[in-house]
């Protein structure tokens, strides 16, 4: 385990390779705002944010950092970190607001003056297609266990190629399913704060077909690069002896990882993964020919990783609301120090992870597509003095130099955020951001940890 300013991972790698990429993450919901401009109908989460109850202190995204109006400022400020690439996503009901049919010129007028400002500015665009804010139509329709939706999707993603494919060279079709199909309709934390099980399962498979018909679209259509994103979490049991230990932990990573992983890089979902969800909704949703779709080729996968998962087993434990099927699987608290979410840090564990990628999914390029933590920020003077999060980011960066030098192709690095921004379900509690947001006048401050950061991309190196 790992302290804030520590690692353990054994390396005397601190150089990263020529051409690797640096640069930040953002996603349209949490930043934009402008929720009721130039056309741009309501999704799901701005449904969600203003349920009470939903969203701490009842905030929503309805102005968030205001990126819509101060996207030229927020260019500036990555150019002068000197950052190479910038990931942000696209907003589904600003580009097709009824979620199919006719396209809204004014919500792509908005990002062509958004990659044009970053490709004057010497930053390559990432676009990533799908960051949670579904139109509230298509959710009206059934949402992502109507598989419908994968189509819908893939017409969405050619759309936007249409309009940008000729600056953006990297699209990324989903960011993080298992927190749309988990979170979204088994727990209920997120939008559209469904609990159905059953459907958390079928919404994982629509997701990841739309995932496959989008990327085969874009790869006919032309597009450079294309990737999807998945949150990944090492699942660790309690005890290496005790079989039952490792017999949860081995349910928890079918659950949050290779029901993801198999089916996109290898073609098939795992065994044990196919015999939990028959359980559930039985498997008429997955039809031959999906997991060939599924696994349509892509040129590196996103990883977003934050923590790992501990867990032990314990007989008359109730399942966890968000990992259908886990009766009799305790979730533990690691014994390490904490980001403000209260999750765990851990880097050794992040090290771990890409050296397990590089070992069962060989072949697969890997870019780190978000990484970062959520801490109380305070402003002093005119900045904020962030030891932890630098720490944090040192910690984490020395466990990706580490799995560089152990063989794991691995890209690029994007911190998350490049803002503080709307935290799903925490509102605006929580920042992640390298930059400081004053929501009240909108005024950016960079942060210590964003003058660290210049410093790393400046040197490629820690």
């Amino acid at each position: 385990m790992t302290t804030q300013t520590e690692t353990s991972v054994e390396t005397p790698a601190t150089t990263f390779p020529a051409g690797f990429r640096w640069g930040v993450a953002t996603a349209s919901y949490q930043i934009e705002g402008a929720a009721q401009e130039d056309g741009r109908a309501p999704s799901i989460w701005d449904t969600f944010s203003r349920t009470p109850g939903r969203v701490a202190d009842g905030h929503t995204g309805q102005v968030a950092c205001d990126h819509y109006h101060r996207y030229a400022e927020d260019i500036a400020i990555m150019r002068g970190l000197g950052v190479g690439t910038y990931r942000f996503s696209l907003a589904w009901p600003r580009i097709q607001p009824d979620g199919s049919g006719p396209i809204n010129p004014k919500g792509l007028d908005f990002y062509d003056r958004l990659v044009d400002g970053l490709l004057e500015a010497g930053i390559a665009p990432m676009a990533t297609l799908y960051h949670w804010d579904l139109p509230q139509t298509l959710e009206d329709a059934g949402g992502w266990p109507n598989r419908d939706l994968a189509s819908r999707f893939a017409d969405y993603a050619l759309a936007a190629y249409a309009r940008l494919g000729d600056r953006v060279p990297t699209w990324t079709t989903l960011n993080e399913p298992w927190c749309s199909a988990f979170l979204g309709y088994c727990s209920g934390r997120h939008a559209p704060g469904r609990i159905e099980p059953a459907n958390s399962f079928r919404a994982a498979h629509t997701l990841m077909l739309g995932h496959g018909l989008a990327a085969r679209a874009l790869r006919a259509a032309g597009a450079q690069e294309v990737s999807v994103t998945v949150n990944l979490s090492p699942a660790i049991p309690r005890t290496l002896s005790d079989p039952h230990d490792q017999a949860a932990a081995r349910l928890l990573d079918g659950l949050h990882n290779r029901i993801f992983l198999d089916p996109l890089l290898l073609g098939r979902y795992p065994t044990d993964m196919l015999a939990h969800m028959e359980r559930f909704c039985g498997l008429d949703h997955i039809r031959t020919g999906d997991e060939e779709t599924i696994a349509a080729p892509i040129d590196f996968l996103g990883v977003n990783y934050y923590m790992p998962t501990m867990v032990a087993a314990q007989v008359g434990q109730p399942s966890s609301d968000q990992f259908p099927g886990t009766e009799g699987v305790l979730f533990l608290d690691p014994d390490v120090p904490q980001t403000g979410m209260g999750w765990p840090i851990d880097a050794d564990s992040f090290h771990t992870l890409l050296v397990r990628l590089h070992r069962d999914y060989p072949g697969t390029p890997i870019m780190i597509t978000e990484n970062g933590s959520s801490f109380p920020d305070v402003v002093v003077g005119d900045t904020v003095q962030d030891a932890d999060r630098i720490g944090y980011f040192d910690g984490h960066l020395r466990a990706v130099a580490g799995a560089i030098a152990d063989g794991v192709d691995l890209r690029g690095y994007l911190a998350w955020s490049l803002l503080d921004n709307f935290e799903w379900g925490y509102g605006y509690d929580k920042r992640f951001g390298l930059v400081h947001v004053d929501y009240a006048t909108q005024q950016r401050r960079l942060k210590a940890s964003a003058h660290w950061y210049k410093d790393v991309i400046a040197n490629n190196s820690l």
